[in-house]
């Protein structure tokens, strides 16, 4: 039987924690009710049960339990924030401020909303991949209706100012959106402090279900209105209807509280992992960390590779450890990874990137076993590359002149 590879891609997706599937299991076979069925004990039951995860995810942000609105996961929560709050202010403006190393679950909606009329004004970053705050504050208008800035970036795990960001846009009366599927149970979120209008999430990154997400919606100081996506049956507050999936979101409520309870013990654990992956990747030349080097998710470590073939690496690492160079969403695209070379990467090096995303399952073992071949893969790889150079250029060195 084949080994599998040390898996390494947690900013793509996490395993169902074990605890979590316990708590999810009586939901399928036992406590099975449709939770807007309130005749019966069924229904009493799943009610009773997605009331407690809206409970847990508002605590997880200092929200209330009624601004809560489930979803089939981050994007499609995206979708609604976005599209919801521009349909329900149009008249108040249509211009939206956005950042281009967003994920395109915000940047590919902010492209439809160009095609109805919208203007989008998509920030730059600077080489860490933090925001220039200078920067929003030039591309307010006066019909600016909504700030959409993620919380932790899926690549380069980057963590931007969200105070900062909350604070001028509260000044200025524009609604501030912010996906943070990577950051919800990872970085502590404060939707009163940090002035957030409405937040995406989703449980599968945080050792939760596929399947279940969320969308934050402030009910007060201000009172956000949004226009629904998807209608049929008025539930959640007629912004979402469809029938709850109780299971999941028992999931995603149990794989949350477990996060914040071991918040920060883990992000201690992760980060001496990262660290010690850094320190022995960078014993040898040319190898670039992209993104801030301390304003980033504990587990996060990405970096790019001077002198070697991009596609040769990741076939290189694979059958040790499972990672990917980019987005899982847009892993398919021949293109270098839009949030690298809006770095200022060249694009050679930007398609020898690798992002390796450590996660609660893993181990110190694990991480020198991954160390050690992704050194030794780059060697190999830059021996090769120079050695076809320098038969390339006894070759021509042989061809006969003009």
């Amino acid at each position: 039987m084949s080994i599998r590879p040390i898996y390494l891609d947690c900013h793509a997706t996490t395993a169902v924690d074990e605890r979590v599937l316990a708590a999810m299991l009586p939901y399928f076979t036992e406590n099975f009710g449709n939770p807007s069925s309130i005749g019966h004990v069924y229904g009493w039951e799943a009610e009773a049960a997605v009331k407690q995860t809206r409970e847990i995810l508002a605590g997880a942000i200092n929200a209330t339990p009624e601004e809560i609105v489930f979803t089939s996961g981050a994007t499609e929560a995206n979708n609604l924030a976005i599209k919801g709050v521009a349909e329900a202010y149009f008249k108040k403006g249509q211009h939206i401020i956005t950042v281009v190393t967003e994920h395109n679950a915000v940047l590919d909606p902010c492209n439809y909303l160009k095609t109805l009329g919208f203007e989008i004004t998509i920030l730059p970053v600077k080489k860490d991949g933090l925001i220039d705050l200078s920067e929003l504050k030039k591309a307010f208008r006066p019909e600016t209706i909504l700030v959409s800035v993620m919380a932790a970036n899926n690549e380069i795990g980057v963590l931007q100012p969200l105070a900062e960001i909350g604070e001028m846009c509260r000044d200025r009366q524009v609604l501030f959106h912010t996906d943070a599927a990577q950051a919800i149970g990872k970085i502590p979120l404060d939707v009163q402090a940090m002035k957030i209008d409405l937040m995406s999430l989703t449980a599968h990154k945080v050792y939760g279900p596929k399947g279940i997400g969320a969308l934050y919606v402030r009910r007060r100081n201000p009172r956000v209105q949004l226009a629904p996506q998807q209608h049929g049956g008025g539930h959640e507050r007629g912004m979402r209807s469809g029938t709850l999936y109780t299971p999941q979101i028992v999931g995603f409520g149990k794989a949350v509280e477990m996060a914040l309870a071991e918040q920060a013990t883990e992000n201690q654990r992760l980060t001496q992992l990262r660290q010690s992956l850094w320190e022995q990747l960078s014993q040898i030349e040319g190898i670039h960390l992209n993104g801030h080097a301390q304003e980033r998710l504990a587990g996060n470590l990405n970096i790019s590779v001077e002198g070697v073939d991009g596609a040769a690496l990741l076939l290189g690492l694979q059958p040790v450890m499972a990672i990917s160079s980019s987005s899982a969403c847009s892993s398919t695209s021949t293109a270098p990874s839009h949030v690298l070379t809006a770095l200022g990467n060249p694009q050679q090096l930007a398609y020898a990137s690798v992002r390796f995303g450590i996660g609660r399952f893993n181990t110190q073992e694990e991480i020198d076993i991954v160390a050690k071949h992704a050194i030794a893969t780059i060697q190999s790889l830059r021996k090769t590359s120079f050695m076809d150079s320098r038969q390339g250029k006894r070759q021509s060195d042989l061809a006969p002149a003009d």
